[in-house]
């Protein structure tokens, strides 16, 4: 994913939905250890929030850059176990 290294994504306010904060999503798609192709376009980034609880980002491409549209703490065992 190219937006890792030179573009910052939009974090839409479906993301908020888990009472992440956006300084958390940040920090854990600046720190991802992973990243899944879960279909229909998504992809579900895992890193730690600020207090390195894992958190997973669903990221998808929107308005011509990249946008987050899922963020949950923790993350699911599903997506740590992979």
């Amino acid at each position: 994913m190219t937006w890792f290294s030179d573009e910052v994504p939009i974090i839409l306010g479906s993301a908020h939905r888990h009472g992440v904060p956006d300084e958390d999503i940040r920090h854990s798609l600046d720190h991802h250890l992973d990243a899944f192709d879960v279909g229909e376009g998504m992809t579900m980034v895992i890193g730690p929030d600020r207090a390195a609880t894992p958190i997973e980002s669903g990221v998808v491409e929107l308005y011509g850059g990249w946008c987050v549209v899922h963020a949950m703490r923790p993350a699911r065992a599903r997506f740590l176990r992979r």
